[in-house]
């Protein structure tokens, strides 16, 4: 299919969350998945380098916009406001115009952090994050009226550590959300017709999976029926002459210990927990903590989700503040705290103009930066092997003032966590294996070079190499670069200059507002309004 010197005019972006560089490389050479063989051998392919921290609400933004989170505004599943609350991120969140608002007709499907359906030149299906098919989760509204005729079970989401202590039953539900998924795709396809000028569709059922299963065997099994995939998508542009993106948010690898960095932080006097006093000390005397309230409720039918979906943010606040627990945001004393970590690995100096109730005069965060660098730095195991890498917020998000102060996250094999345990270093308990840095990129179409590698590519990358391979102008201010490696050096694109256009960027709500209220569907909360 290379070497062309007319480009394709269209570009589908298949997503497959999680999928590490490694396995692909591996099972493709030994003949496992011969439809990424095939990929590999017809296109160009290598290794992506994910953001960082390497997560799913920074990553697929990234690739959808060509920008790091400072520019695109998201850092996390929630966002944390100035009083010490947080509150899911949305589309709404969103700064910088993602590819399906440059591009059209555009076909979007199960994207994470794509909830509310925006509304486009096309259709829109949302994916992680989305609350329930109750909620504004397609564009245009009766296009969910025509996915739920022909998927009428169609799930959001799995709630997958119920599935922890059952995994043959996890496998086979994993299978079903995959189809559903395929379903979804074939139908959009049915919908686009032959006038289309991207599809960007997501498939979350690798991460889920790899989060409890770390086995080859069973992985493997679980690649092939990706492979199948890819294979249905090749055809299917190859029929529409259009350039094909495969591509992860991120890897993934087993996890052998977790770390609890807040307990680093209380350990080395800069965080201070909440005194069980008042209403919160009756309870704690009692013995009544969050998580044997939650599982009281849970045994009688009543879910932390429906809890979150039905009651008021703010009374979910204000009972969560009362129980005792041991979360990082509803049981620190910020009265004395000095810094803390929420969502995956955001460390926050509790400062005097960014929080309600900070402690730290600006002028000390540079200081206060070094001394808390140095004390997770400090974190060892028996070889003195260093455990945590932290990243200076500054240095990774430069346009945003109000970006995370730190980044901290484990090395391979360790996973950080935020929770305020009593230990530094926790059992993994249900999980496997997490995320890591090295996801996947591989592409062919027209002007692809076939059997090309690619070095150095970046999340970041993946918008500007599709938008000029299609002869589209590349956003002014992405951070991403044009992959070069990617096209045949006879082709358009290799021998044509990179236009650049200025992009409207700042949040643009579509019609309506986002309940307040919604949040998780896919336990991710492990407490009562919040999420550890």
């Amino acid at each position: 299919m290379s070497g062309s010197t007319t480009p394709s005019e269209r570009a589908f972006v298949l997503g497959l969350d999680g999928v590490p560089w490694r396995l692909i490389e591996q099972w493709s050479d030994n003949g496992e998945l011969p439809n990424f063989a095939r990929l590999r051998e017809e296109g160009a392919s290598g290794p992506l380098e994910s953001t960082t921290p390497a997560t799913t609400p920074l990553a697929w933004p990234s690739i959808a916009t060509g920008v790091w989170p400072d520019k695109h505004g998201l850092y996390g599943f929630q966002n944390l406001s100035s009083e010490y609350t947080h509150e899911m991120y949305t589309s709404h969140d969103m700064q910088q115009p993602a590819l399906w608002e440059q591009l059209g007709p555009a076909h979007v499907g199960n994207v994470p952090m794509t909830f509310p359906a925006r509304e486009i030149d096309g259709t829109m299906v949302t994916g992680m994050m989305t609350p329930s098919t109750d909620q504004q989760f397609t564009h245009p509204p009766e296009f969910g009226e025509q996915l739920e005729s022909r998927i009428p079970d169609y799930n959001i989401s799995l709630d997958y550590p119920d599935y922890a202590d059952r995994l043959d039953e996890f496998e086979d539900a994993v299978d079903d959300m995959l189809g559903q998924r395929r379903e979804v795709m074939n139908l959009q396809m049915d919908e686009a017709g032959d006038d289309w000028q991207l599809f960007f569709f997501v498939y979350t059922a690798p991460d889920r999976f790899q989060h409890l299963i770390w086995d080859m065997d069973r992985l493997l099994e679980h690649y092939k029926k990706l492979d199948e995939i890819l294979g249905e998508v090749m055809d299917y542009t190859d029929e529409h002459d259009a350039d094909l993106y495969v591509v992860s948010d991120h890897g993934f690898g087993e996890i052998n210990e977790l770390i609890y960095v807040n307990h680093i932080l209380e350990r080395e006097g800069y965080l201070f927990r909440r005194e069980d006093e008042g209403t919160r000390g009756a309870l704690a005397s009692l013995g009544i903590s969050r998580d044997r309230i939650t599982g009281m409720l849970d045994r009688v039918g009543i879910t932390e989700e429906m809890l979150i979906s039905n009651l008021p943010r703010s009374l979910l606040d204000t009972v969560a503040e009362q129980i005792p627990g041991d979360h990082a945001l509803y049981d620190v004393d910020y009265d004395e705290t000095v810094a803390f970590v929420h969502d995956a690995g955001n460390c926050y100096i509790n400062d005097t103009e960014r929080f309600e109730n900070g402690v730290v005069d600006p002028t000390d965060i540079p200081k206060i930066k070094d001394e808390l660098t140095e004390v997770f730095e400090s974190v060892t195991d028996e070889n003195d092997t260093t455990l945590l890498n932290v990243y200076d917020g500054d240095d990774l998000f430069p346009t945003d003032e109000d970006s995370p102060d730190l980044i901290v996250k484990g090395i391979d094999g360790y996973d950080a966590r935020n929770g305020i345990a009593d230990e530094p270093f926790g059992d993994t308990g249900n999980y496997a294996a997490s995320h890591r840095s090295e996801g996947i990129v591989l592409c062919r179409g027209p002007s692809i070079d076939q059997g090309a590698t690619l070095r150095g590519a970046r999340v970041v990358d993946i918008a500007p190499t599709l938008l000029h391979g299609i002869g589209e102008p590349v956003p002014e201010n992405a951070d991403g670069r044009v992959l070069f490696d990617a096209f045949d050096e006879e082709a358009t694109p290799a021998r044509t200059k990179v236009e650049r256009a200025d992009v409207l960027t700042g949040s643009s709500s579509p019609d309506g507002e986002v309940d307040e209220d919604f949040d998780d569907v896919e336990d991710r909360l492990k407490g009562l309004g919040y999420m550890e």
